[in-house]
């Protein structure tokens, strides 16, 4: 099976490669195209190739209004390239330009997707656009149940839906927590929820915040706010940083907007063990509550989402049993079942 994984502006690399290199485990002859990551190093290609020249140009242009022009005019030969791969099955992670690609994406091999973000937050409104972008998949892979049911509310026939989990991203970080540190982790955006996580902690005595991440939002009136109980490792963190930041984590709190289908800064966190406090969007609510990894509460209960922090740092037994349930999550959201499934699906198409 010659399978093509296809994440054109390389938004998860993490992701792209865990994929790839599963695939190739279990026999697959897979080759990974996508941009060259800018923000630091991704994994090395073991098992699989890598061609990371798409948006050659536009990957060395710093400023942001230059680049995002000279990459919509690298646009469509980014989508040529796509299209005229050699394979069996093309698996596209993410779609650079929904309003272009909705008329010009063609693949001369079966076409999977995977919808991370069911529908995207800057173009969801776009309904036709995605409506036309759906129907140009053969397969929609989603993480979730919650995902499965939003999409086939928005029209997507049933048959075209698949639910892979999102798999862990395993780890085994020295641990240097004090009990009382609830971390706040990955990429900082509106929709991941900080001021609620803030709020949260603050209402709990001696509860400590850690922040790490990439900031893409203003977050002075935040630190403001947090004074002395929230410690900031702001920027993107290598895969040394990202352990030690989840060693130091009691538990870690996703306050998210429905706005995703499953968070991968969440897959880190139970795969290094450590329990989550959710709301309950997407398939977060329902990961964390199926292997009982933590505590799921209301979308926007800032009261709800203080009261399970509460509980896990001053209740052993509870803590304790959210730990048992992150191992768990460890144990049965691997990368090589991940794989599994997605070769069973190729095989239903290619």
């Amino acid at each position: 099976m010659r399978v093509v994984i296809a994440d054109p502006p390389a938004y998860t690399p993490p992701y792209d490669h865990a994929l790839s290199e599963a695939l190739s485990r279990l026999g697959a002859d897979v080759h990974l195209l996508t941009s060259r990551f800018r923000y630091g190093a991704v994994p090395s290609a073991t098992g699989y190739t890598i061609d990371d020249s798409l948006y050659r140009l536009s990957t060395g242009i710093g400023r942001t209004r230059p680049r995002l022009a000279v990459k919509a005019l690298e646009h469509p030969l980014a989508l040529t390239r796509l299209g005229l791969s050699s394979c069996d099955v093309v698996h596209l992670q993410w779609v650079a330009s929904p309003d272009a690609d909705a008329w010009l994406l063609r693949t001369r091999a079966p076409l999977v997707f995977t919808a991370h973000d069911l529908l995207p937050r800057r173009t969801a409104h776009h309904t036709h656009t995605w409506s036309r972008l759906f129907h140009r998949f053969d397969r929609i892979v989603v993480h979730s149940q919650s995902g499965r049911r939003t999409l086939a509310a928005f029209g997507v026939p049933e048959e075209k839906l698949r639910v892979i989990p999102h798999p862990v991203f395993r780890s085994d970080p020295s641990r240097t927590d004090d009990g009382r540190t609830v971390l706040a982790l990955g990429v900082i955006r509106p929709y991941k929820g900080l001021p609620d996580a803030v709020e949260a902690v603050l209402a709990v005595a001696g509860a400590q915040l850690l922040v790490a991440g990439d900031a893409r939002i203003p977050l002075d009136g935040l630190r403001a706010a947090a004074g002395s109980r929230a410690e900031w490792r702001l920027g993107y963190l290598s895969e040394t940083e990202i352990e030690v930041a989840l060693g130091a984590a009691t538990i870690a709190a996703f306050p998210y907007s429905a706005e995703i289908d499953q968070s991968g800064a969440l897959l880190q966190a139970l795969g290094a063990g450590v329990p989550a406090v959710v709301y309950d969007v997407g398939g977060l609510g329902e990961i964390v509550g199926t292997f009982g990894a933590g505590c799921v509460v209301p979308p926007g209960d800032v009261a709800g989402l203080s009261a399970a922090i509460r509980l896990l740092l001053r209740d052993p037994d509870e803590l304790a049993q959210a730990r048992a349930g992150a191992a768990r999550a460890r144990d049965a959201l691997t990368w090589d079942k991940a794989a599994a499934a997605h070769l069973a699906l190729y095989e239903e198409v290619a």
